[in-house]
């Protein structure tokens, strides 16, 4: 099953505006699958657009980055966790235990806590 997200969300992940993406759909840059008059993005595209549009050049910084869910993926204790954060994309593992906990799901608001090689993923 693919996951789809909401406008806002994609709007958030990627630093602009809802006109915007509306502006782009026009111009046929963006497909958005429509339900029941609201549009969604299929997360994969999502995180295709993010790659796209991330920088060329590598950063390393200790900081909070806030995003949105893009993809859940549960096996046995562990999950994968991948957050759109701006023009970046964070990966987290951690414990399905935790997703659970913070209710980490498609589309839903999250905080990368970056440190080092660790990261860290906190609902607001």
């Amino acid at each position: 099953m693919e996951h789809l997200v909401r406008i806002g969300a994609v709007a958030a992940a990627l630093g602009v505006s809802v006109d915007t993406l509306r502006r782009w759909e026009r111009q046929g840059r963006i497909t958005f699958v429509r339900q029941g008059g609201d549009r969604y993005l299929p997360g994969p595209e999502l995180a295709r657009m993010l790659r796209e549009r991330a920088p060329k050049t590598g950063t390393s910084a200790r900081n909070r980055l806030d995003g949105v869910v893009v993809d859940v993926k549960v096996d046995g204790v562990m999950a994968q966790v991948d957050l759109a954060c701006g023009p970046f994309r964070i990966v987290s593992l951690m414990s399905r235990e935790a997703v659970e906990e913070l209710g980490l799901q498609p589309g839903s608001p999250a905080r990368a806590v970056v440190k080092a090689t660790t990261v860290i993923v906190e609902a607001p």
